[in-house]
């Protein structure tokens, strides 16, 4: 594995004044898949958001690369979230514009000005996920695997270091799932981080990683993947 890229070292982290994490320490490399379990209401979503600096950092230390996340500033964010792809659960796609047009929008809101890079740009990330032949098409005429590969592409426009996918399989079937999957593994595979919060455990059985554990306020690292009681997980 490479260079950490997500570093967190006794960080507690809060929901207004409820805390949800404490003594969080986690550590992401280069290339690896880290899964997220728990049941909900434990702080997978609540860390994920802490990652991209959307919740504040309240105690402890945590870095993203070369970002500091105790002391970023509202202006450093976005420059943060350049590094991070974010694949949501709910697709949160622009309903009232095309495939072409949502990835054009995220481009230009982060800084892309050349016409003929950003449409290469996304035909890049549209080939990476099977769906250059859906461009012109709206977010209501996709399956909700298309969708969710949209995402995808968008969460990799920018060519991140981090994928952070918060649930992105638990509003689609098991074989459309397992296709997900295969292109998050991918996506790994290529040396970027993923960290994933899911509570499909059959995903864990065929696409191993790391299992990190939220429960009673604390993460906690499980096993290897072979060891583990996956009947009796909760």
């Amino acid at each position: 594995m490479g260079e950490p890229v997500i570093e967190l070292e006794n960080v507690s982290i809060y929901q207004q004044d409820n805390l949800i994490l404490s003594n969080v320490n986690f550590h992401v490399k280069e290339g690896e898949f880290v899964y997220l379990i728990g049941k909900v209401g434990t702080g997978k979503t609540s860390l994920i958001k802490a990652l991209y600096a959307e919740l504040a950092i309240a105690e402890g230390n945590a870095k993203i690369g070369e970002f500091n996340l105790n002391h970023i500033s509202h202006k450093q964010v976005p420059f943060l979230r350049r590094k991070i792809g974010i694949v949501f659960q709910d697709f949160q796609l622009l309903t009232d514009r095309n495939v072409y047009n949502n990835l054009l929008f995220v481009l230009r809101a982060t800084g892309w000005t050349d016409k003929e890079k950003i449409d290469a740009r996304i035909h890049e990330v549209l080939e990476k996920v099977d769906l250059v032949d859906h461009i012109q098409k709206m977010p209501h005429q996709l399956s909700g695997g298309e969708q969710q590969r949209v995402v995808i592409a968008r969460a990799l426009l920018n060519d991140p270091e981090i994928i952070l996918a918060d649930e992105p399989t638990g509003n689609l079937d098991p074989e459309t799932s397992e296709g997900i999957m295969k292109l998050l593994v991918n996506i790994s595979q290529s040396g970027r981080a993923v960290v994933m919060a899911t509570h499909n455990y059959f995903l864990l059985k065929k696409f191993p990683g790391r299992i990190i554990k939220c429960d009673n306020n604390q993460l906690t690292e499980l096993s290897e993947t072979a060891a583990i009681d996956f009947e009796n997980m909760e």
